[in-house]
């Protein structure tokens, strides 16, 4: 099944800038003399509220004050719950956020009613500079078995295919770029240029600037049956690409993402999405600005089975 009814989101205490990940997070921007953690937990609350309004369960954690965890807000980067049971734990770029991986949080998780098989570690690779940071640098599409990868410090090519090969997943390999002053440099995470729904994919073509690497993402997505909807750039600087779709109780199905996502869509882009659900969208612009993430980033699907 693509979509889950239960996410997991980490409550910010101390969020704030993170000089570590704006190394090649090219999204981040500091907002000095800013009351960042107060506006932020602001934006939580709304948005939690939003997704709990439509039926969606959400687990909320509160982060800790120490160690200092600028980055807590975005859960799925280090961790994913699988409905075999496994939960994944990765090997994370920036040593401030290898600190997020809680065990209490996995105990939680548990105690909500979900069964925990594995804990399957692969953290280790962070030691000797190889990183893959979750579902935000695997964009998986869980019905055909396929997992889409752009290659950056965050996503290794090696452990991607070496993941994609113990959880039977079909890589694609890509590379992806954005315009940074005047050069092409790469995307840090995969889900902030594409989302992967159960009938359709929202991809900045766009900035896979390889022809062949382009067609060949092009050609797998027809071939999974799903439509293209298609973002330019400058949407994908408003965070258009990082969406992830849910579902309800009752089966009803959603498509989250930010209102600066939101308002950077044209009437089509909104019409092709809504001919398949409902689109939830709620402001998240200080989280956006300072973490240089946005809506799907705040989401860890929990797919794992109940008890």
């Amino acid at each position: 099944m693509q979509t889950t009814d239960t996410v997991l989101m980490i409550e910010p205490i101390a969020f704030g800038f993170n000089a570590e990940t704006a190394k090649n997070n090219y999204f981040q921007v500091e907002q000095k003399g800013f009351d960042t953690q107060f506006k932020a937990l602001s934006e939580f609350k709304a948005f939690v509220e939003k997704l709990r309004s439509k039926g969606i369960n959400v687990i909320t954690i509160k982060d800790t004050l120490d160690p200092h965890t600028p980055d807590s807000i975005f859960p799925n980067n280090w961790v994913s719950f699988h409905k075999d049971g496994r939960v994944v734990v990765y090997p994370m770029f920036a040593s401030n956020r290898r600190v997020e991986r809680r065990e209490d949080i996995i105990e939680t998780i548990k105690e909500q009613g979900f069964e925990v098989a594995e804990i399957d570690d692969w953290s280790f690779p962070e030691t000797q500079g190889h990183f893959l940071e979750g579902t935000g640098s695997m964009i998986f599409d869980h019905d055909n078995k396929i997992a889409y990868g752009s290659v950056s410090l965050r996503l290794d090519e090696n452990l991607f295919r070496e993941f994609c090969e113990k959880y039977g997943f079909t890589p694609i390999v890509f590379h992806s770029f954005q315009t940074v002053g005047e050069e092409r440099l790469p995307i840090y995470h995969t889900n902030v240029m594409m989302c992967v729904a159960d009938k359709f994919v929202v991809i900045c073509l766009d900035c896979i600037d390889d022809e062949l690497e382009r067609s060949k993402v092009i050609e797998t997505i027809k071939n999974s049956g799903k439509e293209i909807i298609e973002i330019s750039e400058e949407q994908m600087q408003q965070f258009a690409g990082n969406m992830l779709q849910v579902n309800n109780k009752e089966g009803q199905k959603f498509l989250v993402m930010s209102e600066t996502a939101y308002k950077s869509l044209d009437e089509n882009q909104v019409a092709a999405i809504e001919k398949y659900c409902e689109i939830i969208y709620s402001d998240l612009n200080t989280i956006e600005v300072n973490g240089g993430g946005s809506a799907r980033c705040m989401l860890a699907e929990v797919f794992l089975p109940k008890k």
